[in-house]
């Protein structure tokens, strides 16, 4: 009579169900500044089942969306009590009976939003978890599902770009700046980066043109820069804006005839106005983008599956980089959510909270 063997990752499954698993987490009970709010708990987690998969929590970022969630300035509003966060990239621990394409081991990243990720450990359901190879970095993968998917969407589905286009984007070392860039690099599509002036330009400049930008300049270079006149690079079809007001104007003005701008933020926190001549002579448009929405529209859709699988291509492949960012442990969340709020340095540099030990 021959003896039925289960697979390894079921002995695995069915080991870790009789350990307890103790999450540490960022839970708020009410809106404010993160480092009033937030408070450090411990929670005992019940074992998966059905289509469950606890997941331990390697490493999450900490967004500028996340602060304004904290804070209640964002559209989307959590359930108190709330754990924080919205990225992270995770490995699979064990997982319920249900479960068909998830196995321990499994590097994990989330395909929906407001799932509460700063947190050591947490449960969730299979349809909630995208498995991504353990070759892609930490910082890359934790950072995945938001920036570089809003940079990938905005130069995909607004204008039909071609290798030797231009692109033009102002905050063009933003964390979506940078991807911006390494995305256009890697498609061969010019990208010019308009950055505010600084005492750290030159190396501000440098580092993004190792991104793979084009061309960086400052608002005032820009302004009488002869960069298109000349014919040195194609007028840009498409331009990309997260700061508005009269940032967002002049970027208009460089526009070819029907290009189209994409707003995607607004740091100056000033309405996007657009000079009259551009906006009839030229026939410009303006769009906005919100990558959570897009998200739910087309949380099944081909065209998602095939946007991470390009991503983390380049990723292995080591022609796309994260942000510029640091790594910091889960205890110093005060610290660093204190800093994400006033960090003032050249670069987009975010924090990214680190559960890997």
């Amino acid at each position: 009579m021959l003896r039925k063997t289960l697979p390894s990752w079921t002995s695995q499954a069915r080991l870790c169900r009789q350990m307890s698993v103790v999450a540490k987490s960022l839970k708020y009970t009410e809106h404010g500044e993160p480092q009033d709010v937030l408070k450090l708990v411990e929670d005992k987690l019940a074992d998966p089942k059905d289509k469950q998969v606890l997941v331990k929590i390697l490493a999450a970022p900490i967004n500028p969306a996340d602060i304004n969630t904290i804070q209640g300035k964002y559209p989307v509003k959590p359930k108190f009590p709330a754990i924080a966060g919205n990225e992270f990239v995770g490995e699979v621990v064990c997982v319920g009976d249900q479960v068909k394409g998830l196995q321990p081991g499994a590097h994990v990243v989330p395909l929906a939003s407001g799932l509460g990720t700063w947190t050591t450990h947490a449960v969730y359901t299979e349809d909630q978890l995208l498995a991504i190879s353990s070759k892609v970095g930490l910082a890359e993968a934790a950072t995945i599902t938001v920036n570089p998917c809003t940079a990938y969407r905005m130069l995909k589905d607004f204008v039909q770009l071609s290798p030797g286009d231009t692109v033009i984007q102002n905050g063009a070392n933003s964390a979506v700046g940078q991807a911006v860039h390494q995305l256009c690099r890697a498609w061969g599509i010019n990208s010019v980066g308009i950055v505010r002036n600084r005492p750290e330009i030159s190396e501000l400049k440098q580092l993004l043109q190792g991104l793979g930008a084009t061309a960086v300049l400052t608002e005032e270079e820009m302004r009488t820069s002869d960069l298109f006149k000349t014919g040195k690079l194609k007028r840009p079809q498409l331009a990309l804006n997260c700061v508005g007001g009269k940032s967002a104007t002049e970027v208009s003005r460089h526009l070819n005839d029907r290009g189209v701008m994409v707003t995607y933020g607004g740091m100056s926190r000033e309405p996007v106005t657009v000079a009259t001549g551009p906006l009839i002579f030229k026939d410009i448009a303006f769009r906005g983008f919100w990558m959570t929405r897009w998200s739910k529209e087309n949380y099944s859709a081909p065209e998602r599956k095939q946007m991470f699988q390009e991503l983390c291509q380049l990723m292995e492949q080591e022609k796309f980089v994260a942000p510029t960012h640091e790594m910091v442990p889960l205890e110093k969340f005060k610290e660093a959510a204190a800093a994400a709020l006033n960090f003032k340095g050249f670069t987009g540099k975010k924090f990214i909270l680190d559960m890997s030990c």
